[in-house]
């Protein structure tokens, strides 16, 4: 991978990580147009990952803070409950990434997988649009704004999305908005749940040797970052502000004609 090409597959995941647009399938399809044969790891696409859960850390850092301060009280309140729900949330990905590791990266290597979950996450995004004031009425509010049985849910949601085409954004939020959480809580818990599996899937990199065994070179991964980082931060600002005002429905009909091009294009 040559250093101008992580650049700008490190600004496609900056700017589709947080857009319910999937950034593992851009950067499948960003591979593809480019030409780079898909790598033997996940190293350059778990980096970026960091880039922009850093990119996140630096957003909601007065609320991660008042979640830690929260934490060290050392009794049962608002922000203990709501990082107990986090913690539910990532029991799904946990599993993943534990016992499917290896199928998952092997789906990286398919753009037919991109293009049908693609269509999947378009399909998610539009069903969300359609039911979730229905389904809110119905369920009500939970303490901190989500329960423990949404979380979990959200939480599968997550798991299912580590395939590429599948978006993680996308894909957390849909599953909120069908379980009955209200927009404006679902988009920092959709964030924010994704911290530790990320940040503890890089360090396991580092610690275990991939990251200097990978076939992407350290400058190209350097950059990479520097440029998911920056894109991110925007991109993250941008998307707080859709999930509570715009339509997911116009983000499953790009969804849709991305997919179906993949798949006419394999075809």
């Amino acid at each position: 991978m040559e250093w101008f090409e992580s650049i700008l597959l490190g600004l496609v995941q900056g700017l589709t990580e947080f857009l319910p647009v999937s950034s593992s399938g851009h950067l499948a399809i960003g591979k593809a147009l480019l030409g780079i044969a898909p790598a033997g790891d996940l190293v350059f696409e778990v980096t970026v990952h960091a880039a922009t859960v850093l990119a996140t850390i630096v957003v909601f850092r007065k609320e991660i803070w008042k979640l830690l301060c929260g934490l060290f009280k050392f009794r049962y309140n608002d922000e203990t409950d709501y990082i107990a729900k986090l913690c539910v949330s990532m029991i799904p990905v946990f599993v993943v990434g534990m016992f499917f590791k290896d199928y998952v990266e092997d789906a990286f290597s398919s753009l037919t997988v991109v293009g049908v979950c693609l269509l999947v996450t378009a399909v998610l995004l539009t069903l969300s649009d359609w039911l979730s004031a229905r389904v809110q009425e119905a369920v009500g509010e939970s303490r901190s704004g989500i329960s423990f049985w949404q979380a979990f849910t959200i939480g599968i949601g997550q798991a299912l999305a580590v395939l590429p085409g599948l978006s993680r954004s996308g894909t957390t939020i849909s599953t909120g908005l069908l379980c009955g959480v209200k927009r404006e809580r679902m988009a920092q818990f959709s964030f924010l749940m994704v911290l530790v599996p990320i940040l503890g899937e890089t360090f396991l990199d580092l610690v275990g040797g991939d990251m200097a065994a990978s076939s992407v070179g350290a400058l190209p991964l350097l950059l990479g970052f520097a440029a998911a980082f920056v894109s991110g931060l925007f991109a993250c600002k941008a998307m707080i502000a859709l999930v509570r005002k715009a339509q997911l429905k116009w983000f499953g009909l790009y969804c849709a004609l991305a997919g179906l091009l993949v798949l006419i294009f394999l075809a």
